[in-house]
């Protein structure tokens, strides 16, 4: 098949995982005879730097042709100032809503040779693989905000289509996989909540009765998350809560740059981006874990593309160079020797079926 992939590396190790994404996407179209087509655009800081605008028009026009789009990193102290009225993040808010993704597709699994990078005990990681499903297009993070010498507001505003549609995707994976799903909220304080649990209390059993539902406040849900984490499959939950929680499960796996990521709405053009920042710190010093980045390749074959059997070997590739010993920094328990974020490219790709 033919496809066209906006490419927006953006800052910090975004260039730099993006590089090996490009190169794990152009390894599958050669082995798989298909063509893939690479437009790469600015966003974030970079985009601010170049043309003052975090998102510009040249980028959005190459995310709406495209088949499936690819972030790397925005952000760094750099653009940090709160007091800024043009911040990175502002770019990426925005080409979520252009894009029209409202449904982030987190998954989380543990490999057995990496539970020595996880700070839990090994026992407690066995056996765990669970995705979870955070809304992206409202909540606290989109709502009015207000900010003066002595206070500041920031406005939480969920919708029932807003709700359903989300819950909907997440009972749709959950059905896919074990039948079990988790719905996450904070319905005994806030108001958002209480829609979001009665709106889940009516949807799942309605449209779903084969779903196993379970309901956690968060702060329960945070809890076992550390303690259960096997006993989860699917989780669905609103913005905020969805981006604190899957930084904790990073954990689980031993590091944010073990964690893809993928962001749908109604069309086939999602947003695909490993969860990590920018990382600023190590950028350009070629030792950045590109594992998440592939792994978020393998996400835009399968829900972009349509191309299951490729996302299934990149997978697997992954999996076979961490099984081979294939270790970057972040992910190389003490003792270990390490490879920079090329080799560990490589031996990925050495693995390719």
């Amino acid at each position: 098949m033919e496809a066209l992939i906006t490419l927006l590396p953006g800052d910090g190790i975004g260039p730099d995982v993006t590089e090996c994404t490009e190169q794990a996407l152009n390894a599958v179209a050669a082995k798989y005879k298909h063509e893939f087509a690479f437009d790469t655009q600015l966003i974030g800081g970079a985009a601010i730097d170049a043309l003052g605008d975090p998102l510009p028009a040249a980028t959005i026009a190459s995310c709406k042709a495209a088949d499936a789009v690819f972030l790397g990193a925005v952000g760094g102290p750099k653009w940090s100032d709160p007091n800024a009225k043009i911040r990175p993040e502002q770019g990426l808010l925005a080409l979520r809503s252009v894009l029209g993704v409202f449904a982030n597709i987190r998954p989380v699994k543990v490999y057995a040779e990496l539970v020595g990078a996880s700070p839990l005990r090994p026992e407690i990681l066995e056996g765990v693989d669970l995705i979870v499903v955070r809304e992206l297009t409202g909540g606290i993070y989109f709502g009015e905000k207000t900010r003066d010498e002595t206070s500041a507001s920031d406005l939480c505003t969920y919708s029932v289509t807003e709700i359903e549609r989300i819950l909907r995707v997440a009972a749709k994976l959950a059905s896919e996989r074990s039948g079990k799903l988790c719905s996450i909220d904070k319905a005994n304080v806030l108001e958002t909540s209480r829609l979001w649990r009665n709106v889940t209390d009516r949807l799942i059993p309605a449209e779903f009765p084969g779903i196993e539902l379970e309901t956690l406040l968060v702060d329960a849900a945070a809890m076992h998350l550390l303690s259960r984490p096997a006993e989860f499959d699917v989780l669905v939950t609103e913005n905020m809560f969805g981006d604190i929680l899957t930084d904790e499960a990073s954990m689980l796996a031993g590091s944010l740059g073990m964690l893809p990521s993928a962001s749908l709405g109604e069309s086939k053009v999602g947003l695909y981006e490993p969860i990590h920042g920018s990382a600023p710190d190590i950028a350009g010093k070629g030792i950045a874990n590109p594992c998440a980045s592939i792994a978020s390749a393998a996400l835009l074959l399968r829900h972009s593309l349509g191309l299951d059997r490729e996302a299934d070997a990149l997978e697997l590739a992954i999996a076979r160079a961490i099984a081979a010993g294939a270790r970057t920094s972040d992910i190389a328990a003490a003792g270990e020797s390490s490879i920079s974020t090329t080799e560990m490219t490589a031996e990925i790709l050495h693995g390719l079926d």
